[in-house]
């Protein structure tokens, strides 16, 4: 089985890139947004992971205007953080940024090392509230380092699982990919781990916030995205609904149509891509305008 390395909390520009691997990523970080470009930054970046190995770097994402140690070993969203943060996530963060506002309240379940929570936070600016929730634990380290390198964003970090109830559940581990941690079984050939956590519902997390709304959220838990969002929409009154809802699409991995359960409740499809699927609740367009 693959090894994780312990997390490097040394401080912060210890780990920045220098020579070949400075020009490296600025080669990948600038390629074009065409075919072509992106063939190409694929392409160097396999020999920028050889030549990293298993070591950080240190780096300010330009497409988030945030500090972060990344770590491409062993998960793919710092991977394409460092190397290609132009094509990482552009439509879901364009998504966003044409609905933020001042005083939003923005949920990142399964925050993983912090780069949603970070975009918004500092766009939003410090009178937003963010709760960051990531329950695996290697993770939830760098995320916290990440938030610390960052004290103009108003983020709160919380390492918990967010499911259908409110004790302890098991997260299934990839070893060569974090971020597939899942309450659900993740298929790892050779076999992959698990961690015990402890577990909240939705509700429980928005009612001790003292959240009266929730104006953004997004939602990305590796395919158990169901047992946290349905049970918040059968139990809790649409004033706490999520005006604006990014969801990770897994409908082969869901045991209900989450997508026909929203549609049901007033939300409209705004979006969809290779991996999420963007709403909007009715409330949210009219305000919009």
């Amino acid at each position: 089985m693959r090894a994780t390395p312990a997390n490097d909390l040394s401080p912060f520009g210890e780990h920045q890139p220098h020579g070949a691997l400075r020009q490296l990523l600025h080669f990948t970080q600038n390629a074009g947004l065409h075919w072509l470009g992106q063939r190409a930054a694929l392409l160097v970046r396999g020999f920028g992971l050889r030549r990293l190995r298993a070591r950080p770097v240190d780096v300010t994402v330009a497409t988030l205007s945030a500090r972060m140690r990344l770590y491409p070993y062993n998960n793919a969203c710092e991977k394409r953080l460092l190397f290609t943060p132009q094509f990482a996530d552009r439509e879901e963060r364009r998504f966003l940024a044409a609905r933020l506002k001042p005083d939003m309240i923005f949920l990142d379940i399964g925050a993983g090392v912090g780069a949603t929570s970070l975009f918004v936070a500092l766009r939003a600016g410090p009178r937003a509230k963010i709760l960051a929730v990531e329950p695996q634990p290697v993770l939830f380290e760098r995320l916290v380092f990440n938030l610390r390198q960052n004290p103009e964003a108003t983020i709160k970090a919380t390492d918990c699982a967010v499911a259908d109830v409110e004790s302890e559940v098991t997260l299934f581990t990839n070893p060569f990919d974090l971020a597939e941690t899942s309450m659900r079984i993740v298929n790892v050939e050779g076999g992959g781990d698990s961690v015990r956590a402890s577990a909240r519902s939705l509700a429980m997390l928005v009612h001790e916030e003292g959240f009266e709304r929730v104006d953004a959220m997004k939602l990305d838990v590796e395919g158990a995205e169901d047992l946290v969002l349905e049970p918040f929409l059968v139990s809790e009154p649409q004033a706490l609904w999520p005006l604006v809802l990014i969801l990770a699409y897994s409908p082969g991995r869901w045991d209900v149509d989450l997508c026909a359960m929203l549609e049901e409740r007033g939300y409209r499809r705004i979006l969809r891509t290779r991996v999420y699927v963007m709403y909007e609740r009715a409330a949210a367009l009219e305000e919009n305008g």
